[in-house]
């Protein structure tokens, strides 16, 4: 017992420190703030950077036949994974659904889970969720769901997989794609549960907001969501445009 719990020390150690770092950022309009409030307004913008990441890397790219299905999208970066025999999964992130105009403002969650297994290390994982039709948008505005549990999750296709084949558009309501940096191998999110993020949505909006009501167009805006958004809608504008196509 001593020797895991020495294991585990690094760990602790390692966490205690980046949540203690001090957040200064500043806002679209120019405007300097701190604490949370910086932290959350850097989160989309890297939220929003790990989605373009995603897709323009050559090899691992979201394909564009899964785009075009896609009603929804959650981008949860540096989402941090460590153990020792338990792993444990903890990420904060931000999602947005397609509306009239466009996209969402984004609505906050977090997703935590632990799977069994001989595990050391630490890693940092930019991980992206893509929800597929009516179906899949319908689990994210649950608020609340556990992947692979009450939903179909699957690791999404890369390149022509997406079109030589069309199992994961039959068979599963969300797509998972990530980028692992660290100690440990793949990626496994069965039994993580996903859930609404009060604290970062209060600190953003100013009071808690329903996610239905955030991911259905009827929420607050805030101008800090733009370049989020401007990204999103660069990753999405080649696949609305073939969605929208005659005879597509």
């Amino acid at each position: 017992m001593k020797r895991i719990a020495a294991a585990f020390l690094p760990l602790a150690a390692m966490l205690a420190i980046g949540c203690s770092t001090h957040h200064q950022t500043t806002t679209a309009t120019g405007k300097t703030v701190y604490g949370e409030q910086a932290q959350i307004i850097e989160r989309l913008r890297n939220a929003g950077d790990n989605l373009k990441a995603l897709m323009n890397a050559p090899d691992s790219a979201i394909p564009q036949d899964v785009l075009a299905d896609a009603k929804c999208i959650a981008v949860v970066p540096d989402m941090v994974k460590g153990g020792f025999v338990v792993g444990a999964n903890h990420g904060r992130g931000v999602a947005t659904c397609r509306v009239g105009n466009g996209w969402s403002q984004p609505a906050f969650l977090a997703i935590t889970g632990g799977t069994w297994g001989a595990q050391i290390g630490v890693e940092s994982v930019d991980l992206v969720m893509v929800f597929l039709g009516d179906a899949g948008a319908n689990e994210l505005l649950k608020s609340q769901f556990k992947l692979g549990a009450e939903a179909g999750v699957a690791a999404g296709p890369l390149g022509r997989e997406a079109q030589a084949s069309t199992d994961w558009k039959m068979k599963n309501k969300i797509l998972v794609y990530s980028r692992t940096k660290g100690l440990f191998a793949g990626l496994n999110l069965s039994g993580a549960a996903v859930k609404p993020d009060d604290d970062s949505t209060r600190a953003y909006y100013g009071n808690i907001v329903p996610f239905q009501e955030t991911l259905s167009g009827k929420g607050p805006s805030n101008p800090n969501s733009s370049l989020f958004l401007a990204d999103v809608r660069q990753a999405f504008r080649e696949s609305n445009e073939k969605k929208e196509a005659p005879g597509l």
